[in-house]
Formats: structure tokens, sequence, C-alpha cells
């Protein structure tokens, strides 16, 4: 706006065109400065993150269904005594470790207030980005299946010290991610997160429970006009991306204007090879896994609908919600987030 302002008065001062492009090339060359900063240094904001609100929202709905098992009462970790409430936390959990797994066109740079939460919780966080994600360099139209989509999930687990686990998050499509891992590592997963996510079932694709928004698959790959064709127009298309303004209405109808902003700038194409993948899923595998799911009831790129939908086709062990959530819990209700993951984290 304040560029704009300027650009209005030099032309009522009758200044000339050479000079008003002159300070507009200068103050786009600005903005692209500071846009490409921001984008490379999401990731460290979360560990330098100054100090999230000090009071939870309670904007997260009851849960339901039952564990079966009790449930150690936490305090809010962000009220007083808060030193004490962490080593007792920490205490009671066996499994310390969680892996963050962004969905669809986001990378590790989302997860940054989760990072920052659960570090001030004393636990550990890693946040991973796909193949052709984030700042993973792989070219985003040569990744063509799960496996491959997934390679940098994968690898980590199989680095993990023998006898170690971890607590999977899958965000949107990420989902379909971590529920290959499942298949391939039961051993080393303790508990599986689904948010918003795609909890797909055996022979299913990522694809299919977004089919409510975008039509079918079959449809989908004839007719949108989101399509990406990375190896020309004669070949089948290789991965899409919706137009900003499309983004901002799917995904972040709740969010804060900074962290749309960080999105703008940071999202990248999907790959639309893992998106059209059906997996293999089976329940010696993937079915021993615990797996629980939060849904985000204020959600425009997956419904409220379609997500009840996957949890009634392949029942989790747990479900929580989230009042006033878009698409992108971790932006638009960071707290209510966090709340659960340490909810989740304590079940025995």
């Amino acid at each position: 706006m304040g560029n704009n302002f300027i650009c209005m008065k030099k032309k009522d001062s009758g200044g000339g065109d050479g000079s008003r492009s002159k300070r507009l090339n200068r103050s786009q060359r600005k903005l692209l400065a500071e846009e490409d900063m921001l984008h490379r240094r999401a990731l460290s904001m979360a560990i330098h993150q100054a100090q999230l609100s000090q009071r939870f929202d309670g904007s997260v709905s009851r849960r339901v269904g039952s564990t079966g098992s009790r449930r150690r009462n936490l305090s809010n970790p962000f009220s007083g005594g808060k030193q004490k409430q962490v080593e007792e936390f920490l205490e009671s959990l066996k499994v310390k470790n969680f892996i963050l797994v962004h969905g669809e066109r986001f990378g590790a740079w989302c997860w940054y207030k989760t990072i920052a939460s659960l570090e001030e919780s004393g636990l550990s966080v890693t946040a991973l980005d796909l193949a052709g994600s984030g700042f993973n360099l792989k070219d985003t139209n040569s990744v063509l299946t799960v496996e491959e989509y997934s390679t940098p999930l994968t690898e980590h687990l199989e680095n993990l010290p023998e006898g170690e686990k971890v607590i999977l998050v899958g965000h949107s499509t990420g989902g379909a991610c971590i529920s290959y891992a499942l298949e391939r590592f039961p051993e080393k997963i303790s508990k599986a997160i689904f948010i918003c996510g795609t909890m797909v079932s055996d022979d299913q694709r990522p694809f299919d429970p977004f089919a409510e928004e975008l039509g079918s698959a079959e449809r989908f790959m004839k007719e949108s006009q989101f399509l990406i064709y990375g190896n020309g127009e004669d070949n089948p298309p290789t991965g899409f991306m919706f137009e900003k303004q499309h983004m901002k209405g799917l995904y972040f109808n709740q969010s804060p204007a900074k962290d749309i902003a960080l999105a703008m700038v940071s999202m990248r194409p999907v790959p639309l090879g893992p998106m059209m993948e059906k997996l293999s899923l089976t329940a010696e595998r993937y079915g021993k896994g615990r797996r629980f799911y939060v849904q985000t009831l204020d959600d425009r790129a997956l419904s409220p609908d379609a997500q009840e939908t996957a949890v009634r086709e392949n029942p989790p062990e747990g479900v929580f919600k989230i009042k006033g959530s878009d698409h992108s819990p971790f932006f638009s209700k960071p707290l209510s987030l966090h709340k659960i993951l340490l909810d989740i984290a304590q079940i025995p």
C-alpha cells in the first residue's frame, strides 16, 4: 500500500515515467529480497521463536471415542510452574521424539510454531522436507511414487538407533507418507497422528479424500487447469499448483496474514505421481499401528465431512477436533494443536 501511494503522488506532481519506473523496480527488488530472506529463514525462526501466547485459546473440542486407558492430567505447559510440569510430563513419557511430516505444497518450514512449542515442552522434534518439497533439492517433476516422495522420512527411520521409537505426525497428504512408513517400519513408530490428513485405507490414493472438492482423480487429470507438464505438454502431467488466491481460500481462511505471506513465498508444486498412486497397506503391519486423527472444523480444503468419512472407513484409536481451524492448524490454531499433541503423547 505504501508503494502504491508513493507512485500515485509522483503522478499527481508530474514526475516522469522513467523516475517512477526506477522507483517501482527498486521497490520490487526490495520486496523480492525480503521474500527470499523470509523463505530461507523460516526454519531458523522455529529455533529462535520468542514466545508464543501465554494463554491456551480453549478451542479444542471434545475427543470422540475412548482409548480405554487413563491419562495423566497435565496443566497447560505455558502457565505458571512450567518447569516442574515439564519435568513431570517428560517422566510420564516413554517416547519423547516427534517427527513432523508436511502436506502437499508445504515444507518443514510450516511447522515452525509447533517445533518451538514442542521443544519448549522438553521434547525432541524433527521436521522433514519430503522429496521435491521445501528445501529438498529434488526436482518435483521427477518424483513419481509415494516411495520416492517419502524417501527423506524412510531414510530417517532407517537410521534411528536400534530400539528407538518415534511419534509420527502427518499433515494433509503427508498422512499417506506416514501410512506408508507405518507399513514399512511398524516397530519404530509408537503412534501416528493424522492432522486433517489423508488417512488412506488399502488400495486408496492420497488424492481420493479430496475428490469432494476437486472431483474424481480421472476427471482432475483430464480437466484441471492447475496441472503442470514438466516434461512437455505431449507427455503426462507431472505436478499441480493452485493459484495463490485459490490457495488462500482453501488452506488459510483462518490463518494470520504473516503466516499466509510466508506460505505464499514458500509453497512448491505437488508431485502428481505420488498423489495418484494406490497404496498397499496390510492388516499385519499398518493395521497394528496406533493411529490418531485430528479434525479441523473450518477446513475448506478437506471438508469436515470428508474427514469424518476417513475416520469412519478407517477407524483410528482416538479422534480430536479443533474448532475454528482451517486446513493449516499449525498457523490458525497452534496452541490447540500443541495441546492435542501433548495429550496424545501421554496416552499409555
